[in-house]
């Protein structure tokens, strides 16, 4: 079996600054790709491109990779070439009046349109009085009055002429019309002279007044008749004057806009509108409802002949919006009210619009997570994509809690491509529960955490770093910088054959290099601003992860780095404390006996392991009973614990301490405590790879260096993971002056055999291990156990 220490080249991959051209990033030409996310950016493409129904963008990535501005300065580029789309605005229904007309107009026509509706009214209320003041219809009104006056008063003398023939005069005072008798000399006879006269002359008398009121009767119906059609002849002459005044200046706009059949319908609906209520054009006295209403004004409004522009474009290109708060209400517009003498009123020039109207024929940029988390925005974004048309309805109607008339406004069609960005949770979890996402979001564009470190994608880092300096206006960085940043986008990537691409994390580092470098008044960033930097990062969030180590070393919390312990070991594992992370020692001890109850889990026991504990723990299990013993029974029964651990445990990487303190206690063989171990065990004994390896390592060497380090500590890893490795100096120095080691196992028996100095020992022909070797103590300590089962069942037996 060969046993190996790494060395220092393999504990960090060193970025040689000899390998760049450039003294500082000021030499650096701008980059004019984005680097690492070419299976991202041809998704984006593809997506942005077609144009198909429900191809719409779901771009995945982390937070801090710079998905949002990748996204959007590449689809600024692709819109920037694409056409101008039409301004769309609403206008007055005058058929419904609470359904407002949207039109659209060629980009930028809107507000001409909306100038030229304005001009038309102003010029109609200039144009309109000077008409009806004009000598033609102040002639013609006269003569339909002249005319109906003639004729009432031809009928007036006719029903005196036949009063006189029947001895009646027809008298009209303040109180009406009277009848009154005459004598022959043509004198009116008062009630008292009336009463003298016989009575046959009397009843003469008044059957002829009554012939006389029946003509006056009939008179009158025939007067109501004149006055109604002399009425209906001053309307026609008035709405044919305003039609005269009105259709010259409305057939300009016609022949404007004579290719346009909304536009032209609209615009016949004004002209009828205004010849039918010219008199708002017309002056009038207000002053009798300023009496009654001295709040309210009197003059007439003309608000129904404005035009409300809801989305215009003066940028060449399709538009790209990205909403940050996509409320419903803010994707798809709202109708606002506002208060008059106590009321709540709304017309369609309150109509505002959302993102969508606004990315019409466009690109609209929405956080997924944002989305969710508004009431109804997501379900509405839905329904607007499935059915094509925006149509703005207030929230209250959808929740059922408005009965009130208010304004439905004519939906807009939708032609948008909507690009969602969010997190790979966010993306499968609507993809398995939402049954009409596939449907809706076809195109899913996966960003990468990390790409491929070579010398050409190192080239391509310092590019970018050059593009972040230049963009915040920070000093540039020297090569030495460079190679620093490129050193730690290798370690953050968790992989030294990697590069991380979290985009924000690096451009916040050289953020705070720059703030040191200004201190200094350099001129440019050097490797040592970006060491502080980090350091005074770790130091930021490193007050719990000093309390803890504190602790150790005040043997509050028992952490053994020297001497040897049977069935005891020190596992690592790594605490998360929001975007900060340390690796910690924990202390793992074994204890076995005869029995049957198999290896205890404690940690599951109090239910404080996770599940995947739990299985590394059952995996153990299994592994002892398929390598040792396996011709009896296995009679064993076996604790493992976390000591001093009063959280929850998650994960299996320490599996294979967990295995080594179990072999440890079965063989009776003591474990080095100058040693800590880390590691995923299979049911074969294969050691396999773990996360945050570099973590862990640093954390117990930071125990042993602040003991002092003797030459015997050490931490044994996967063999897998030392590929991950990219250590901090301190503990590089170490390996190389030889004072602490980093052992890399592929299997179990590795790892035992240096945490305890004894031989794991293999197999011979005859299937037997050395009696000296773990494994051989192991599987005699089982044989043992299981003789002494079976000799207290056969005691039990006799006492029965």
């Amino acid at each position: 079996m060969t046993i190996r220490s790494i060395t220092a080249d393999e504990a960090y991959h060193h970025c040689d600054p000899q390998e760049f051209a450039f003294e500082t990033t000021e030499e650096v030409e701008e980059l004019t790709r984005f680097i690492g996310q070419n299976r991202a950016l041809e998704a984006v493409d593809f997506g942005i491109g077609i144009r198909h129904q429900g191809f719409n963008l779901f771009v995945i990535g982390p937070e801090g990779s710079g998905r949002h501005s990748v996204v959007q300065s590449f689809i600024n580029e692709k819109a920037g070439h694409e056409q101008t789309p039409n301004d769309w605005c609403y206008v007055h229904n005058f058929n419904h009046p609470h359904k407002p007309l949207p039109l659209e107009f060629p980009s930028g026509k809107s507000l001409v349109f909306k100038q030229e509706m304005h001009d038309l009214i102003d010029m109609l209320r200039t144009t309109i009085p000077a008409v009806f003041e004009g000598e033609d219809y102040r002639s013609r009104k006269k003569t339909i009055n002249e005319n109906m006056q003639q004729k009432i008063d031809k009928l007036y003398s006719g029903v005196d002429e036949r009063a006189r023939e029947e001895s009646i005069s027809v008298v009209r005072g303040e109180q009406g019309i009277l009848f009154a008798p005459i004598d022959g000399s043509g004198t009116t006879l008062d009630a008292e002279a009336f009463r003298k006269l016989p009575e046959e002359v009397q009843k003469e008398i008044e059957k002829a007044i009554k012939k006389v009121q029946s003509d006056l009767q009939q008179a009158i119906h025939e007067i109501s008749i004149l006055k109604r059609n002399a009425e209906e002849q001053s309307r026609k002459l008035k709405k044919e004057t305003a039609g005269l005044a009105v259709s010259h200046l409305i057939d300009t706009l016609k022949a404007k806009y004579k290719d346009q059949e909304k536009i032209i319908d609209y615009l016949d609906n004004v002209e009828k509108e205004i010849t039918e209520r010219v008199d708002d054009f017309l002056p009038s006295s207000g002053k009798q409802s300023e009496i009654f209403f001295p709040l309210v004004s009197s003059a007439p409004s003309f608000k129904q002949y404005e035009v409300n522009v809801l989305v215009t474009h003066e940028n060449e290109g399709a538009p790209v919006v990205y909403e940050d708060m996509p409320t419903y209400q803010n994707l798809h517009g709202r109708i606002e009210h506002k208060a008059e003498m106590g009321m709540l009123t709304t017309n369609f020039t309150l109509i505002k619009p959302g993102s969508l109207h606004q990315a019409n024929d466009g690109y609209l940029i929405l956080d997924a997570r944002r989305l969710l988390i508004q009431p109804f925005a997501y379900e509405g974004l839905k329904r607007t994509l499935r059915a094509q048309q925006i149509r703005i309805e207030p929230v209250e109607r959808l929740l059922g809690l408005m009965s009130t008339v208010t304004l439905e406004p004519k939906p807009i069609p939708l032609q948008t491509k909507v690009v969602l960005i969010g997190d790979p949770l966010i993306y499968y979890r609507l993809n398995y529960h939402d049954p009409e996402f596939q449907s809706l979001f076809k195109v899913q564009a996966d960003f990468e955490h990390s790409m491929n470190r070579t010398d050409e994608s190192q080239q391509l880092f310092a590019a970018l770093l050059a593009s972040l300096a230049r963009d915040k206006k920070l000093l540039p960085l020297h090569r030495t910088a460079v190679a620093r940043v490129i050193e730690q986008a290798a370690r953050e990537a968790g992989d030294r054959e990697k590069l991380s691409l979290h985009i924000r994390e690096f451009a916040d580092l050289i953020k705070e290099a720059d703030y040191l470098a200004r201190q200094k008044e350099k001129k440019y960033i050097e490797s040592m601003e970006i060491e502080e930097a980090l350091t005074a990062y770790r130091k930021r969030g490193g007050r719990i992860k000093d309390r803890m180590f504190e602790a150790i070393e005040q043997g509050i919390r028992h952490i053994e780095t020297s001497g040897e312990k049977v069935g005891q070991v020190n596992g690592l594992s790594v605490i998360l404390l929001g975007s900060d992370s340390f690796g910690c020692p924990s202390r793992i001890t074994a204890l076995t006996r005869p029995g049957k109850g198999g290896v205890v889990d404690i940690e599951r026991e109090v239910e404080l392991g996770g599940p995947i504990h739990s299985k590394g723990v059952m995996i153990l299990d299994s592994f002892l009973s398929s390598r040792y013993a396996r011709t009896i029974p296995l009679g064993l029964r076996a604790s493992l614990v976390f000591e001093q651990s009063y959280g929850d445990i998650e994960g299996d990487s320490a599996s294979c301490g967990e295995l080594c303190a179990l072999l440890s206690s079965l063989a009776e063989v003591p474990v080095r405590q100058s040693m800590a171990i880390t590691g995923s065990v299979s049911q074969q004994g294969e050691v396999q790879a773990i996360g945050g390896v570099n973590e862990k390592i640093e954390g117990f060497f930071d125990v042993c260096n602040q003991r002092g380090l003797t030459g015997k500590e050490g931490v044994i890893i996967p063999a897998t993971n030392v590929r991950h490795l990219m250590l901090k100096k301190e503990v590089v120095q170490a390996i190389s002056e030889e004072k602490f080691f980093v052992y890399p196992v592929t299997n179990v028996d590795e790892a035992i055999e240096i945490l305890t100095g004894v031989p794991a020992g293999e197999r011979d022909d005859d299937g037997n291990y050395p009696e000296e070797s773990v494994n051989g103590r192991v599987e005699a300590g089982l044989f043992r156990f299981a003789r002494d089962i079976q000799k207290f069942e056969k005691i039990d037996k006799k006492n029965e």
